[in-house]
């Protein structure tokens, strides 16, 4: 897998934001075949920071209701990146 398909888009909420900015901790949505070796190789060739830690963890799916159809939401796997001291992603900062 190339490293440009294994990060697909940043997850920013309240919460991720306050990891940022206190504990220099980052959220991605990747690829659900990508493993935590994947991930660090990825972070650290795209933005050129040191990565000291990676959490991956699996989201389910949840149904959802469409009028009178029932459906369900694709599940999707989730990385929390911590960074050396000192390192941030731009990408972030000020949103």
């Amino acid at each position: 897998m190339h490293i440009y398909e294994v990060l697909k888009r940043p997850v920013l909420t309240e919460k991720t934001n306050y990891l940022a900015d206190e504990l220099h901790r980052y959220t991605f949505e990747v690829d659900r075949r990508a493993t935590k070796q994947l991930v660090q190789r990825a972070v650290e060739e795209i933005f050129k920071v040191q990565v000291q830690r990676v959490n991956i963890m699996r989201v389910h799916g949840k149904t959802r209701r469409f009028g009178r159809l029932i459906g369900k939401t694709p599940e999707w796997k989730k990385a929390i990146v911590t960074l050396s001291p000192g390192d941030s992603i731009s990408f972030f900062e000020g949103v």
